[in-house]
């Protein structure tokens, strides 16, 4: 699966390195824990000073909260996975519109 960076805008100035597709790569790394101190740290900067990959970071928390407890903390098969995503894509794309 491929990941698009949201609509950011401008990078964060106090991170001109940190790509906002950087950050996306990352967030599944962050959400479980997996990553360093260093990376942790980079990646909460750029959260707060970027709306939209804290926008995409908040779906993707919410994504995981769902299948942890809709599968009792097991592993949720990836297509599972996927169809949860694109319904609550598709369920905030609903509601920004109406």
């Amino acid at each position: 699966m491929t990941e698009h960076a949201p609509d950011c805008g401008k990078p964060s100035p106090h991170e001109p390195t940190v790509d906002c597709s950087e950050v996306i790569a990352e967030v599944w790394t962050l959400l479980d824990g997996e990553c360093t101190a260093e990376t942790k740290a980079r990646l909460r900067e750029h959260l707060e000073a970027c709306p939209g990959c804290l926008r995409h970071y908040g779906v993707e928390e919410q994504i995981k909260a769902l299948i942890a407890r809709k599968c009792s903390g097991e592993k949720a098969p990836r297509q599972l996975y996927e169809r949860v995503r694109l319904q609550i894509s598709h369920t905030t794309i609903i509601r920004r519109e109406g």
